[in-house]
């Protein structure tokens, strides 16, 4: 999610500023250092990780109603008729289907936390965002790619083009949070 909004962050900078054939001046930032450096990522970090944390409760209760479940028709399966047996194991395997369709709903690719995570995060990328425009702005820079963000092709980078600072500053963040 964070490559991704990272990726087209660079590429809307780059079309945003229109490439000329004149030489353009060339900047990156490190979106993840930034990020660790926000305070708020912190707070939204700790929120994941809590609401993370009951989910996971959750999910691991319904494992172990079902283990519960298979023990307890394993005790009792000599004195179950035939019917009772298949009818209570029936009733186990709904509930299994039960539990995968939760962590499917909860921690699959749309799941509840996925959405959980870009809801809480989207404010806080949209002020970065501001942030690395006006950086771009002022110093113009024609391009500014991101050292954090997987496919930039960034080999090298000298540290006298590196505007990480400026964006944290321009976001109100002293360089020793």
């Amino acid at each position: 999610m964070l490559k991704i909004f990272k990726l087209v962050s660079v590429l809307v900078l780059c079309l945003g500023f229109g490439l000329t054939s004149e030489a353009q001046k060339l900047g990156y930032v490190d979106t993840e250092y930034i990020l660790n450096k926000h305070p708020d990522y912190k707070i939204i970090q700790d929120e994941l990780e809590k609401l993370g944390e009951q989910w996971k409760k959750q999910a691991r209760d319904l494992d172990v109603e079902i283990k519960e479940l298979y023990t307890q028709l394993q005790a009792e399966e000599v004195l179950l008729t035939e019917e009772m047996y298949k009818t209570r194991l029936a009733t186990i395997q709904q509930k299994e289907k039960e539990s995968q369709a939760f962590n499917s709903r909860i921690f699959g690719i749309n799941g509840e936390y996925y959405q959980k995570q870009a809801e809480l995060l989207q404010p806080l990328q949209s002020k970065i965002y501001d942030a690395l425009e006006v950086v771009s702005r002022k110093n113009n820079l024609g391009m500014l790619f991101d050292k954090a963000s997987v496919p930039t092709g960034l080999i090298y980078t000298n540290p006298i083009h590196d505007y990480s600072e400026f964006v944290l500053a321009e976001l109100g963040i002293e360089e020793n949070n």
